[in-house]
């Protein structure tokens, strides 16, 4: 039997070669916050583009702590959004990425494509497709 479901409130992406995909992947974080939704880029560059971080809440830079795969930088970036890590979606395209943030304790949904990941995405958030930017 299963324990109640568990409330995601927390968005945690990578960068390069997931939000560098552009739209519509640069439209979650937008869409996750309007419903409440806390929102964050974890990367281990040293900086991101302007753009990209004005999209977030939270942007851990690889100098900011652990650095990933190690499951203490998903932990860490769950802690500065005040969210706890189980109740987090990381997206990331590495696998010793997933796996660490899988290990940290996140709901994880590894990219591969934009559509597939979006549409994860809207499901594990309760985002409506409706409104989506095409």
């Amino acid at each position: 039997m299963r324990g109640p479901a568990v409330r995601l409130r927390g968005l945690i992406l990578d960068v390069g070669g997931v939000l560098t995909d552009g739209p519509p992947v640069t439209d979650l974080p937008a869409r996750s916050r309007a419903v409440g939704v806390r929102t964050a880029l974890l990367t281990d560059a040293s900086s991101v583009a302007p753009d990209l971080a004005a999209l977030v809440d939270v942007v851990r830079l690889g100098s900011d702590g652990p650095r990933k795969p190690h499951p203490e930088a998903f932990l860490s970036a769950a802690a500065a959004l005040g969210v706890p890590i189980r109740e987090c979606v990381v997206v990331d395209d590495a696998e010793a990425n997933v796996r660490g943030a899988r290990e940290a304790g996140a709901v994880v949904v590894r990219h591969v494509d934009a559509t597939t990941t979006v549409l994860e995405v809207e499901i594990l958030l309760d985002l409506h497709p409706e409104h989506r930017s095409h």
